[in-house]
């Protein structure tokens, strides 16, 4: 089963992504998904290259954002894909088998859709306001998770769902009590100040205290 705890990285320049994922990295988050919007290419690839790096010292997964063929050129461990982005049938046949393929979801038809699609996960959300994405979707909330992962269990859909979009430390225990995976934190991590603290009182609350 997939790492409860998934990092979305953030930061305008190479430099400020770099820093926030090793901070992810260094402090216990071992899930690493780029995400590096309106850049050129040379300095897209020039930090997932570092990332993957990075990822695999730390025997971390790593998953890039969007860019099925650039996952394909480092050989990452998969994607995640928005409902705008390259159909899931095209990057399953560029990426093989066994990489990972993520979906975003909004809806209940979204969940239908990307199970049909065979996504291996699904980034359901937004659970609250988040400046971290534009274009932002319609608010789920704790009662949205409810009633979609409800409706999961009617239809027997088993597909990992990890909630997304402005989720605090206080809001974990009751967005896993609705069947979710884990949870997917981007702005959280990013601006920490005390990182450490954070993704471990993030890791008690998903694995519990070992």
């Amino acid at each position: 089963m997939y790492n409860q705890l998934q990092y979305i990285s953030q930061g305008n320049t190479i430099q400020e992504q770099l820093y926030s994922i090793h901070k992810a990295l260094d402090n216990g988050c071992d899930w690493i998904q780029l995400r590096f919007k309106n850049q050129n290419a040379r300095e897209i690839f020039t930090l997932a290259e570092a990332v993957k790096i990075a990822c695999n010292e730390y025997l971390a997964t790593f998953i890039i954002n969007d860019n099925v063929h650039l996952a394909k050129q480092l050989d990452a461990d998969g994607v995640h894909l928005g409902l705008s982005d390259m159909k899931v049938e095209e990057a399953r046949v560029l990426l093989g088998k066994t990489k990972i393929i993520g979906g975003t979801a909004n809806t209940f038809e979204d969940v239908l859709q990307r199970t049909a699609e065979k996504c291996d996960y699904i980034g359901l959300g937004p659970f609250q306001f988040t400046t971290t994405k534009q274009n932002l979707s319609p608010i789920l909330g704790l009662q949205g998770y409810r009633l979609i992962t409800e409706q999961m269990k009617i239809k027997n859909i088993q597909i990992p769902i990890y909630a997304i979009g402005g989720i605090t430390l206080e809001n974990v225990d009751s967005l896993m009590e609705t069947g979710i995976q884990g949870v997917a934190i981007s702005g959280l991590i990013t601006q920490s100040k005390n990182p450490e603290q954070l993704i471990a009182q993030l890791n008690d609350k998903l694995y519990g205290i070992l």
